[in-house]
């Protein structure tokens, strides 16, 4: 590695580098052991990137994570052109496939941003387009992105009752019922939304991964409720697997 003139601004880069490898938060002194750097060193600047927000400590088990701001700049990235570059051709062949419309989006605090919105002929309009936000908690793209989260991270963006918002009175609205919905995502490898975002309407979603394994993106099929019977669900959602399959390649470049 070549020597930098900044050694501390370095030091902090491989820091988050090596958090957004990790499947959880971890301790402080295993990023030192890890990276080769003075405990003392790690400690100041895990300190610093805490208090902006880009890394989050969890006292009780001695463990740091990445923190919000994080996903904020790894957000930022993916709202810009290469995300949506990448998925919309295969987003606009899922819907040619399917003949339902489909959307990708990325995690955005607490929130879903709709990159690519490609809509069925003769299907009925919808409220999602590209640039809406939506609570990630409601919809099926986001509960698949959510479902990929480390535990802290998921702690971090909802604390307690007041992060939930609502439509039509329906989801999760509080951290143990999300965990719940969660681990039945996890359990299935889909996500489903039902009636939450459109009555009428139903969603089914997966997330797309990046090459650390982190959840980079979500990609979902919306359709009327009475156009597909729940029983061939788990089928669209093989599809949508093969589609976030090919997105992730090509979001590692292989």
């Amino acid at each position: 590695m070549t020597p930098s003139k900044v050694p501390a601004a370095q030091s902090t880069l491989r820091i988050l580098s090596h958090l957004a490898t990790q499947r959880g938060p971890v301790p402080a002194s295993q990023i030192a052991t890890a990276l080769g750097l003075p405990r003392s060193s790690v400690y100041d600047l895990l300190a610093v990137l805490a208090d902006q927000g880009f890394v989050v400590h969890l006292p009780e088990e001695q463990r740091y994570g990445l923190g919000l701001a994080a996903f904020e700049l790894s957000s930022g990235f993916s709202r810009q052109q290469p995300l949506s570059h990448l998925g919309r051709p295969l987003v606009a062949a899922l819907v040619d496939r399917l003949g339902e419309s489909a959307h990708l989006v990325v995690l955005h605090g607490r929130d879903v941003i709709y990159l690519v919105e490609e809509r069925a002929p003769r299907r009925p309009s919808l409220v999602t387009d590209v640039g809406v936000r939506l609570p990630s908690h409601l919809t099926a793209s986001g509960r698949a992105l959510l479902a990929a989260l480390p535990a802290a991270q998921l702690r971090a963006l909802y604390p307690n009752a007041a992060a939930f918002a609502t439509r039509h009175g329906r989801g999760p609205r509080t951290t143990a019922e999300l965990r719940t919905l969660l681990e039945q995502v996890r359990r299935d490898g889909y996500a489903l939304e039902d009636g939450e975002i459109t009555e009428g309407m139903a969603s089914v979603a997966v997330a797309v991964r990046d090459h650390a394994g982190w959840p980079a993106a979500g990609i979902a099929v919306t359709f009327p409720r009475e156009r597909i019977a729940e029983v061939d669900w788990p089928a669209l959602a093989a599809q949508l697997g093969g589609t976030a399959a090919q997105l992730s390649r090509r979001i590692r470049g292989t």
